[in-house]
């Protein structure tokens, strides 16, 4: 087995077979640290800053342990250059022979029985859709993995998708006619022989609940777990320990009934006819929430008399399907299929609106023309202490952004994670010549109605300074839309606007300009890396915090509150701090990069809680006067 010196160092494999390599300490620092805990089936939370190389780092000493692994992520973009590009370039430098597979969940794959019954789909058949869908037949003639990614021409939020890839409730298992040429099985069993395989936190999580009930595919054979992009890995188990049933579930149900009735229950009408009702029903309680989007606790709107009525009418409407379809169920595989699913639909809805436990916390969400109904779990701590009992494997917890202060407290705890050995390993980038930070002088209250006025007129000089070439990042979707209408006004550079076009598309877009603004939200913070001086300054309009507004943040502050602690130090601050050094780290993506970082926020400087943001940022030079700003882009446009 090689050490893993002689792979890290200056003069190892690594640097003999990939091009750019450089030397890291940190990188071989975090290495021996996670081949330990593989040693010594420990836990570990590492934090790497960004350059430091964390990927190989925790790769290299999991392949060469010889042992089963996984490896967790929380986007399909990591876990795809994980297993495209990481993993390839690795076994070409260590020339040790694995065997990896990429698993994703399963409306990432082709489903051939919904495929073939396809054709009763019913959304307009537009001209665009005919296209799409003859693209997605012909794919399907010669695709082997089944992996929807591969359909370039057809969108991943396509709404023809769902017509041809299944869901849990209306997969049809073992009584598929197609299950030998299955996908997803196929992708399942070579992940099962697979001495390394990479998912996602959710098929995780997925996975630990088959576990549960003796079915699990994966788990039971892993010796090593690493969790990527740790920091969202509490989130997803708590979406999906909860419960959720929507407006697409329904009525995909209500699809599949009319397929499976015009194929195998011609003689009865009536399934047809409720299922249209169904569909009706719940188009019928879309409405009772309003026309507007919202996203609230269900105390709000459950005592609402039209909420109420439509409520039960979707019920009622589930209990006389469930009647008819178990006296069609003997006619199809298919049909019995929409029985089951319809059972198991009514008892969501029961549960949902019977769960009044504290533990969790019932909410609704509306968008245009759907809306979801949801309880989620206010703490995953206990259930996640079982989970990394039970597994008896290795873990590594890994991310850019899992402190806060040096502080692992707050991740520490939301998983249960008492006694986990926690490291971290500064960036190797020198920012302190890389970057500045800039704060301006005379900014207004955040809370002030001028405030996103303030934050572009403050911003003009600078993105005058930089050329464009910047991310502004808003935390919240009405700030920027504001910014978006005030800014053409203020400067000549092109603008690219989130939701504007798809986000890879943005984001090429923005990097071809050259001299770009980007405006974004949420998922412009993070997972974004954009190398080189197309990239020049990040401006954040304001501190990250979570609005307590939202109904599952609202009842967990509730919730520390009455365990007696303090909601906004234990859990508002901890979560603003990380979200905040996931922008900042949009930045500085490369030992040559250089920027600026301007946070707009005056609290940064006039509340006590702001050093603590402050001393989680990277050891940026800091200045609050525009001049210094105009000559750190002056030395570069000389240069």
């Amino acid at each position: 087995m090689n050490s893993l010196d002689s792979i890290f160092g200056p003069e190892g494999l690594l640097a003999e077979h990939l091009q750019g390599f450089r030397h890291r300490p940190a990188q071989l620092a975090m290495a021996l640290a996670v081949q330990h805990a593989i040693k010594t089936k420990s836990s570990l939370i590492a934090e790497a800053g960004t350059g430091t190389g964390k990927t190989f780092a925790y790769l290299i000493p999991a392949i060469l342990s010889g042992k089963q692994v996984i490896v967790s992520t929380g986007t399909k973009n990591l876990q795809d250059q994980l297993f495209g590009k990481d993993l390839r370039l690795v076994r070409e430098a260590l020339a040790v022979p694995f065997h990896a597979a990429l698993l994703k969940g399963r409306s990432n794959y082709l489903c051939l029985y919904r495929l073939e019954n396809a054709g009763g789909f019913r959304t307009g058949h537009s001209r665009q859709d005919i296209a799409a869908m003859e693209s997605i037949k012909r794919w399907a003639k010669y695709t082997e993995s089944g992996d929807i990614a591969e359909v370039a021409e057809v969108s991943e939020a396509s709404p023809l998708w769902p017509h041809v890839t299944s869901t849990l409730e209306n997969c049809l298992g073992q009584e598929c006619p197609n299950l030998a040429e299955c996908h997803l099985v196929k992708a399942r069993r070579n992940a099962q022989d697979a001495e390394i395989v990479v998912i996602n936190h959710h098929l995780l999580w997925a996975d630990w609940a088959l576990k549960t009930d003796g079915f699990g595919e994966l788990l039971p054979e892993a010796e090593v777990i690493v969790v990527d992009e740790a920091h969202q890995f509490a989130e997803t188990a708590a979406q999906f320990l909860g419960l959720s049933l929507g407006s697409r579930s329904l009525n995909e149900l209500a699809n599949d009934i009319v397929m499976e009735q015009l194929k195998d229950a011609r003689d009865q009408p009536e399934l047809a006819t409720e299922a249209e009702q169904l569909e009706n029903a719940v188009a019928d309680l879309r409405l009772a929430f309003g026309l507007d989007g919202r996203r609230d606790a269900w105390s709000v709107v459950e005592k609402e008399e039209e909420v109420a009525k439509q409520m039960d009418r979707v019920g009622r409407q589930l209990t006389v399907l469930g009647g008819l379809l178990k006296a069609a169920s003997v006619r199809g595989k298919g049909l019995e299929s929409c029985w089951k699913r319809s059972l198991e639909l009514n008892a969501r809805l029961g549960e949902f609106l019977g769960n009044t436990s504290g533990n969790s916390v019932r909410w609704f969400e509306t968008f245009k023309r759907s809306f979801t109904l949801n309880c989620t779990p206010l703490e995953i701590a206990g259930e996640f202490a079982k989970f990394h009992h039970n597994s008896n494997a290795a873990w590594v917890f890994t991310s850019a952004t899992l402190s806060v202060a040096q502080d692992f407290e707050h991740f520490s705890s939301s998983l249960g994670l008492a006694g986990a050995a926690a490291q971290s390993w500064e960036s190797p980038f020198d920012y302190r010549n890389q970057s500045m930070l800039y704060v301006p002088v005379d900014m207004p209250e955040p809370s002030d109605r001028v405030y996103t006025a303030a934050v572009v007129k403050a911003a003009v000089p600078v993105l005058q300074a930089s050329r464009g070439r910047a991310f502004m990042l808003f935390t919240s979707h009405y700030a920027m839309q504001n910014a978006a209408a005030l800014l053409p006004q203020e400067v000549d550079f092109p603008l690219f606007i989130q939701g504007s076009q798809p986000k890879a598309a943005l984001l090429e877009a923005f990097i071809q300009a050259g001299n770009g603004i980007l405006l974004g939200t949420a998922s412009f913070w993070e997972g974004v890396d954009v190398r080189g001086s197309a990239l020049s300054c990040v401006i954040i309009d304001k501190l990250p915090f979570a609005s307590p507004g939202d109904p599952v943040l609202s009842a967990r502050l509730e919730a520390i509150k009455r365990q007696g602690h303090s909601p906004f130090n234990s859990y508002q601050l901890p979560a603003a701090v990380i979200a905040l050094k996931q922008g900042a780290g949009r930045l500085i993506r490369s030992s040559d990069d250089r920027g600026i970082l301007m946070l707009c926020d005056p609290r940064l400087l006039s509340k006590p809680y702001g050093r603590v943001f402050l001393n989680s940022l990277p050891p940026m030079k800091r200045t609050r006067m525009l001049n210094r700003v105009e000559d750190f882009f002056k030395v570069e446009f000389e240069n």
